[in-house]
């Protein structure tokens, strides 16, 4: 497969050797064809009748037109500009003004992309020239006893590399998320940071930490609250809150498709497990979590913005709670420039910071 003329696949490196997720399993339907985008490469991804999924560039090999403003007929996509029908392979099996002379249809296929439906999210597999060699990154939909489950689907104005930096960073929640996520006491937190060749693992020593609506819900029995981050190359992330022996918690998972620089969609599972009152969780969650990463969304753009304005000048002053982010640098850079760049060696640091 080859897929020219996209500036952001091509400088990508081996991150784009992964699958990236397209959308919710639902949101594909038999015979309705979707458009995405990823790594700025224009893709048409549709279901077929034997509930399989078929991803190809949305471009028409005639003259170039969007296949996915055309229509499926028979498990096939139809250009809407001169007819063309294309199978769900991307080959040409038909050409209206060529009436009934099947010879003359060129052997020419439409670039396509492998597909799987997993997790509850369709995931494309963006490599170039290479069969995929990995599973799709393993969405923690938790099926256990007493855990339920949703998505939701974000869009950000930010590149991969800041939003999971984000979604693992703690001192920002006293600030971004004051009064919904948790208030700053000036509490000592101390964590390992590990990085191995693909991840970014922090465990925290604050057992008797406590977050936002924990007091009343989460942690009513003031159990000892475990807590980790971790990242996962390219762009996952998940975060856990498991309090006492694994009797309650909460589990925040996310995964980045690059949609252009500086626009990303996040799809993110939130698994929560509350005793009696799980059910009540569940009637006031997505609320709360929305609110919670809509302030994501907001300081997000202005950190994009103000990059845009400065020419993406990113001469940072860290300090030791921005360990984690420096190690996520490191590995992100390493896999688009690995001819430029030295491997990232397996390190671990102990920290320390205030909230």
């Amino acid at each position: 497969m080859k897929i020219e003329n996209s500036n952001m696949h091509s400088k990508a490196g081996s991150l784009k050797d992964y699958w990236y997720a397209a959308g919710m399993s639902k949101e594909f339907k038999v015979g309705r064809q979707v458009q995405r985008t990823i790594l700025e490469i224009p893709i048409v991804i549709w279901r077929t009748s034997e509930n399989k999924i078929t991803a190809m560039l949305d471009r028409c090999n005639h003259r170039n037109a969007p296949l996915s403003e055309g229509k499926i007929v028979d498990d096939c996509i139809v250009c809407p500009y001169h007819g063309w029908i294309y199978d769900k392979s991307g080959q040409c099996v038909s050409i209206p003004s060529e009436g009934n002379h099947p010879e003359r249809i060129p052997n020419k296929r439409v670039e396509s992309f492998p597909t799987i439906d997993k997790y509850g999210l369709v995931w494309i597999w963006m490599g170039e020239d290479k069969i995929p060699n990995k599973e799709p990154f393993p969405m923690p939909i938790m099926k256990d006893h007493g855990w339920k489950w949703y998505y939701m689907r974000t869009e950000f104005e930010n590149n991969v590399t800041n939003l999971v930096e984000n979604f693992m960073d703690v001192p920002h929640t006293v600030f971004v998320h004051k009064g919904w996520f948790r208030d700053r006491k000036q509490i000592r937190i101390g964590a390992k940071v590990e990085r191995t060749i693909d991840s970014v693992l922090v465990s925290y020593d604050q057992s008797n930490d406590s977050i936002g609506f924990s007091g009343w819900l989460v942690n009513p029995k003031k159990l000892q609250m475990k807590h980790t981050d971790n990242f996962y190359m390219p762009n996952n992330t998940r975060v856990d809150y498991i309090f006492g022996e694994n009797e309650r918690g909460f589990i925040i998972t996310s995964t980045c498709t690059p949609v252009r620089p500086f626009e990303t969609i996040v799809y993110t599972l939130i698994s929560y497990k509350f005793g009696w009152l799980t059910f009540l969780a569940g009637l006031w969650l997505p609320f709360y979590t929305r609110k919670v990463i809509n302030q994501d969304v907001w300081i997000m753009k202005l950190q994009g913005d103000n990059l845009r304005k400065f020419g993406n000048i990113t001469d940072y002053k860290s300090t030791q709670c921005d360990a984690m982010h420096l190690y996520i640098e490191s590995l992100r850079a390493y896999a688009e420039e690995p001819d430029k760049r030295a491997a990232p060696n397996p390190v671990s640091k102990d920290i320390e910071f205030w909230v």
